[in-house]
Formats: structure tokens, sequence, C-alpha cells
């Protein structure tokens, strides 16, 4: 009898940093023409991507005949520009540095008649490079720019599971171009205490809106060169000092103290013969842990729609 193929993907960040960190780059440039052309939404959910079944999407930005989005195609390795009004553009990220991403994305939008000037600092990032200027020569590896995104699908399959449970106010499952990680919200409905920590360039006063309410927030992230393990996050604001005391599941999570997170690796979740459930009882137990320190009104906030399931 044939075994099941397992379709959650291996993730090496040494074999793939260099096409990380272009993608890194690039979406922070797509990203930053989505962030000027939208309106502002709370928490800056206006700037974010989401997971789609070909890559990575803006989704519907307005400009000033129509609206247009932006898709990174990871199936072609292509980025694609689609207006209302059925023009379009493309071209390749083979080969791409991030210098020449920025100037082609700039080219293509203006020959679409889409108006926009970002600014060119990346953020999130220690001692960034403007974009214009950044003329690294690293290599785009199509595998490895497919496996990220086709172990995206699978996380934002199960956080969909994870989302339904819930009926308070809570974010779109996004991907955030600034800390390159795929994150879902969740509030209590309570006003937070004001932030106050740096965030490498981005205003305070965005971050202070940003964590203006109590959260719970779990997310994905693909690793750095300081960090470079996929892992699976969870953190609540404020950080409730009983939080990391909490019992979390599985048994291979653990609390990040640098971070003040607990962290799941990709890897255990991705070696395991049930995976969505793994990653289901991370979710699931640390946002008990969160919900019990902060004490939220979890009879209002919960819900369950399997009555509603055929």
């Amino acid at each position: 009898m044939a075994t099941k193929k397992n379709s959650w993907p291996v993730l090496n960040f040494e074999e793939s940093k260099d096409t990380i960190y272009l993608l890194h780059q690039w979406t922070q440039i797509v990203g930053k023409v989505r962030l000027k052309k939208s309106p502002w939404q709370n928490h800056s959910w206006h700037v974010s991507l989401y997971v789609d079944s070909q890559g990575l999407t803006t989704g519907l930005i307005p400009y000033e005949n129509g609206v247009f989005d932006i898709k990174f195609d990871f199936i072609h390795h292509e980025l694609k520009i689609k207006t209302s009004n059925g023009t379009r553009d493309r071209f390749a990220l083979g080969g791409q540095t991030v210098a020449s991403f920025y100037e082609q994305l700039m080219e293509k939008l203006k020959f679409l008649g889409i108006a926009v000037e970002i600014v060119t600092t990346p953020n999130e990032i220690p001692n960034p490079i403007p974009f214009p200027k950044n003329k690294k020569r690293l290599v785009y590896q199509a595998n490895a720019a497919q496996s990220l995104w086709k172990a995206l699908v699978q996380i934002q399959t199960v956080f969909r599971v994870f989302e339904a449970k819930f009926t308070g106010k809570s974010s779109p499952i996004h991907f955030f171009w600034g800390s390159f990680d795929l994150a879902y919200t969740r509030f209590s409905g309570r006003k937070a205490p004001v932030f106050t920590a740096e965030v490498p360039n981005i205003p305070l006063a965005v971050m202070q809106e940003a964590y203006s309410h109590e959260v719970f927030s779990v997310g994905f992230w693909p690793g750095s060169e300081q960090s470079p393990e996929a892992v699976f996050y969870a953190y609540c604001y404020p950080n409730h000092p009983e939080f990391q005391a909490q019992p979390v599941l599985p048994e291979k999570a653990f609390w990040q103290q640098d971070m003040g997170e607990f962290m799941l690796p990709y890897e255990v979740v991705q070696k395991s013969s049930k995976p969505q459930e793994i990653l289901l009882q991370f979710l699931d137990s640390t946002y008990s842990a969160a919900s019990k320190v902060g004490d939220w009104d979890r009879e209002n906030l919960d819900c369950d729609f399997t009555q509603f399931e055929q």
C-alpha cells in the first residue's frame, strides 16, 4: 500500500537564505505600494499581503482609474500586475537584485498609469540599504521560494480552523512584509497599556496604534541569520508575567525568553504524522494560556460552529 505523501515541505534556512533575503526586500517594496495607495486601517492591516493559490498577493488596491493588484507568482516565478481596466504586465523574479526589482516595478506601474512614490528605506531591518542602492548579487532559487509558499498554504489552512473558533475582533490571516511572517491576531476588546518598545525604522506612533488594545497573536516566521530556524510563535500584549509559566502543547513547544514568546519549531510539525493536529495543539493551548492570565471573557469571545459542518 502506498504511503500518504507529506504535503508540508522541508524548510532549510541555510540553503534558502539568499532567496528569503530577496523576498523579504521585494515584498517590502510591493507592500509599500499598497501602503501608499490605500486608506489607513486599524493596526496597519492595509499594508499586509495574503497567501493565495499562486503565491502572495496585495489584494485590490485603489488608484486613479479603478483598482489593481500585484502578485508574487511562485508557480511561474513572476511578479504580475493587473488593473480593473484590463491592462496587465509582469516580469521574471529570477536574476533580479533588490535595485532592479524596484526599478522594474516602478516602471511597470508608471506604464499602467499608476502613480506612486514609496519610501525606499526598508522597515524592521537593522542597518537598511535603500532599495535603489541594494545591488547585491544573490541567487533567487525557485524551489526555495515555492517551498516557502507551499508551507504558508498549509499553515494558513490550519490557522483558518483556529480562526473559526472566535467571534470577537480578530485580524485577517495575513503576511507582514516588515517582520516577514504570517500572522493572525485576536483581541480581548479592552485597551492595552501604551506600547513603548522600539522597532527599527517604524515610527513609535504606528506601533502604539498597532498595540492599542490587548491581543493574543500567533504566527509563522521562516528564520533569519541570527535565528536560522523556522518557527511558529505565540505571544500576548501586554505580556503578563504568568504567561510563560502556563502549560502549552505539544511537548516540544518552549518559551523563548529574549522574545517573550512561546515557540514551536516548524520541523516538529512538518515531521509529524498529524501536522494539523500538532499545530492546533500549539494554537489552542497558547490561546488558553494567554486568555487565562489576561482574564479574557471567553464565554462571549469563543464559538463552536461544528454543528453546521456536513
